[in-house]
C-alpha cells in the first residue's frame, strides 16, 4: 500500500473512530438521563462510554498516551453528544431502545477501528480481534457499572 493510500485509510479510520465516539457518548448520556443523573454525571458517563474501551486498548497495545486523552476531538465529541442528549432527551427517547441502538452502531464502528489499530501496532489476527472486541464493549461495560447495572453485554436478551 502506498503512503498516500495509508494516509487516506488512516484518516478514514479516524473519522469512523470519532463517529463511534459520538454515538457511544449518546448511549452513555441516555443511560445517565434515564437514571436521573445531573448534567455533570451525564457528561462523565458520555465520556466514559465513548472512550473507556479505546483507552484500555491503547494502553494494552502501547499507544500511549491514549488517543482519547491526547486528541481534543474525543473529549469535544463526547461532551457535545452528552449535552445534546441531556437537553434534547425527549427526541432521542423516541427511538426504540436508544441505548441498545447507539450501542449497536458504536460497537460496529469501534470493533473495526480497534482491530485496525491493533494490526497497525503489529499484533497478530487473534490479538487484533480481542482488541477490537475490547474497544467495542469496554465503554458500555464501564457505563453500566457506573450506574450500578449488570453490563448489557453479560445479559441474555429475553
Amino acid at each position: 500500500m502506498a503512503l498516500g493510500d495509508q494516509i487516506i485509510v488512516g484518516d478514514f479510520l479516524k473519522v469512523l473512530d470519532l463517529i463511534g465516539t459520538f454515538v457511544f457518548a449518546i448511549s452513555g448520556a441516555v443511560a445517565g438521563v434515564k437514571h436521573r443523573i445531573d448534567l455533570f454525571g451525564v457528561l462523565v458517563l458520555s465520556f466514559v462510554a465513548a472512550t473507556a474501551g479505546g483507552i484500555a486498548r491503547d494502553i494494552l497495545i502501547g499507544a500511549v498516551p491514549p488517543a482519547a486523552i491526547q486528541d481534543w476531538r474525543y473529549l469535544a465529541s463526547s461532551l457535545a453528544a452528552g449535552l445534546i442528549t441531556f437537553y434534547w432527551h425527549p427526541l432521542i427517547a423516541k427511538i426504540k431502545s436508544p441505548v441498545q441502538f447507539f450501542d449497536a452502531v458504536g460497537l460496529g464502528l469501534f470493533t473495526v477501528t480497534g482491530a485496525s489499530k491493533a494490526l497497525a501496532f503489529h499484533l497478530g489476527p487473534g490479538a487484533a480481534m480481542l482488541m477490537g472486541m475490547l474497544t467495542g464493549i469496554g465503554g458500555g461495560v464501564a457505563r453500566d457499572l457506573l450506574v450500578s447495572k449488570v453490563p448489557v453485554v453479560f445479559t441474555a436478551e429475553l
